[in-house]
């Protein structure tokens, strides 16, 4: 079970990453990594690898278009070729996407075997590393299948990110400011304040709230649905991008979007003052600018967010602001709403 004790965040990797191999004594270590980080990352880490096992290496393309069953084929056709058994180790080296699909594999392998997330970027390690959710997109339904299974270890090496552009970063933001609105009012006043100059302290935020919410639901039954902040109307955003504004946003840009989207709805029905709403609408265009979205795309977001994982009886359930640090969750939102504000806010 994830707790902050098996979560570290660390400037001295490879120490950690040999005292859990020298504890374990696996009969096989796997990095599974991406085009990006097979070149920026793993070399750090085994320039100084000191253990008896020569580590495999699975190479897997990068980006969201890539997370499906799939390449989940191609990732267990390479377990089964470099025979790894039950006592197999696999290292996911990468962003959201890998540690998602990594997480999955290696839950289903075998009927599971065991995995240490070393998230590379910051949406990584704020957010997807953590918490025990996996899976993969099934056409335009993100993550549609997954299992809930737990990392051994997640390590964070905030040095990682020197190697991202910026525009990498924000996805990371996103998450950090979902975080600070659904359960810490404090963490959002500082970001307001500061914005994300001390990047080390938000990380520490993040997880510690993350951390805390999934130990006391870690399936997702009740409280942990929080989590889902900003998700309803930004995974559908995301999924529909490439035919709404000619690009496949990334998932903070969605993301951004759905909280901008889900605070304004809070404010509707849910009780959050629009003064704050309009507060948040501003905090988050400071680093997301806004995107042309048109009125005849309404009807396809709300379809897409029929199939969102949260909801029952066929009625949308969402995750939405009492206040600023007050996440509620399972609030019923009828079509009327949904609709009524994406065509206030998007153009004609």
């Amino acid at each position: 079970m994830q707790n902050l004790k098996n979560i570290k965040i660390t400037n001295t990797l490879n120490t950690e990453l040999e005292n859990i191999l020298i504890e374990f004594k696996y009969s096989k270590v796997i990095f599974l990594v991406d085009e990006n980080t097979i070149g920026f990352c793993l070399p750090l880490i085994l320039k100084n690898w000191s253990q008896a096992i020569k580590p495999e290496v699975i190479k897997i393309p990068a980006g969201e278009k890539f997370k499906t069953i799939a390449r989940c084929q191609f990732i267990w056709r390479k377990l089964t070729r470099i025979k790894a058994d039950r006592g197999a180790l696999l290292i996911n080296l990468g962003g959201g996407v890998l540690c998602d699909m990594g997480g999955f594999c290696t839950a289903t392998y075998k009927r599971g075997i065991d995995f240490i997330n070393i998230p590379t970027t910051l949406l990584a390690m704020v957010d997807a590393a953590i918490g025990g959710k996996t899976g993969v997109d099934l056409g335009p339904f993100k993550n549609q299948v997954g299992v809930f299974a737990f990392p051994q270890s997640v390590l964070i090496h905030p040095a990682f990110l020197n190697t991202l552009p910026y525009a990498e970063l924000k996805n990371g933001y996103a998450e950090i400011i979902k975080h600070a609105l659904i359960a810490d009012k404090k963490l959002w006043l500082t970001l307001s304040e500061k914005g994300f100059e001390d990047t080390q302290i938000l990380i520490e935020a993040s997880v510690a709230i993350k951390t805390q919410i999934v130990s006391k639901d870690p399936f997702e039954q009740n409280e942990r649905k929080l989590l889902n902040f900003g998700h309803t109307v930004g995974h559908a955003i995301e999924m529909l991008s490439p035919e709404m504004v000619g690009r496949q946003l990334s998932h903070g840009e969605a993301v951004a979007e759905g909280i901008i989207a889900e605070s304004y709805i809070s404010a509707q029905i849910a009780g959050l003052p629009y003064a704050e709403a309009d507060k948040i609408n501003g905090f988050v265009r400071r680093y997301f600018p806004p995107i042309t979205f048109t009125k005849g795309n309404a009807e396809a977001v709300y379809e897409l967010m029929r199939h969102d994982k949260k909801n029952r009886d066929g009625k949308i359930k969402m995750t939405l602001l009492k206040g600023v640090g007050k996440g509620v969750y399972d609030i019923e939102v009828n079509k009327d709403v949904i609709i009524a504000y994406l065509t206030e806010a998007w153009s004609d």
